[in-house]
């Protein structure tokens, strides 16, 4: 097996890597999707939330109510600690079952949007950085998901520096090119990481 770790910044087309990584058939473990099934109603997750921030961040169903607890958290770094030191391990844990769960020979790809900001790394046995320059996600923020120039600025910001992300890759994958190009691209990235998790157990994966 060969655990994959995949982050890009917002507006990277991140997404679309890891579609294409599924289609040649990796198996995708999205810690957006864990993180969300973590906090479900009903779950140990979601009353420890309710118990750390009150019941004013549920919904009307009794869900989380996203945009208000982000409203709690966003400005306030010790919030945003308690409510990391909440999720982060229900997440590991379920990516570590999911993962154990794979065929032996599988690919495994980790898709982690803040792997470089919380130094995951060394988690995985390599690490895939999509790229784009910072000019290319502005666009890609404004024009395709309708934020306005300065919320996309923010999110951007709220992020590692490219810089910090491409100091954690192993494999780089540029999408600032066409479409054709992104998915060579990552055709040839595949090609690799299946070579990668077919050596013999203890072999360099270099």
């Amino acid at each position: 097996m060969l655990s994959v770790g995949l982050t890009g910044g917002i507006g990277a087309g991140k997404s679309e890597v890891s579609r294409l990584l599924v289609e040649c058939g990796a198996v995708l473990i999205d810690a957006d999707r864990i993180a969300r099934e973590v906090v479900a109603p009903g779950t140990p997750g979601l009353a420890a939330i309710v118990r750390a921030f009150g019941p004013q961040v549920l919904a009307g169903d009794g869900s989380l109510d996203r945009p208000k607890l982000g409203s709690v958290v966003f400005a306030d770094p010790e919030r945003l600690a308690v409510l990391n030191a909440i999720v982060h391990p229900l997440v590991g844990a379920r990516s570590r079952e999911l993962e154990t769960a794979a065929a032996e020979d599988a690919v495994v790809v980790h898709d982690v949007p803040l792997l470089a900001e919380n130094g995951l790394a060394p988690l995985y046995d390599l690490v895939i950085v999509v790229d784009a320059a910072p000019e290319t996600q502005l666009d890609r923020l404004v024009r395709l998901r309708g934020m306005t120039e300065e919320d996309a600025r923010a999110r951007m910001a709220a992020q590692a520096t490219r810089e910090k992300r491409l100091e954690v890759a192993d494999i780089v994958i540029d999408n600032d090119v066409p479409l054709e190009r992104l998915h060579r691209r990552v055709r040839e990235v595949w090609a690799e990481l299946e070579r990668r998790a077919r050596a013999p157990r203890g072999a360099p994966r270099e």
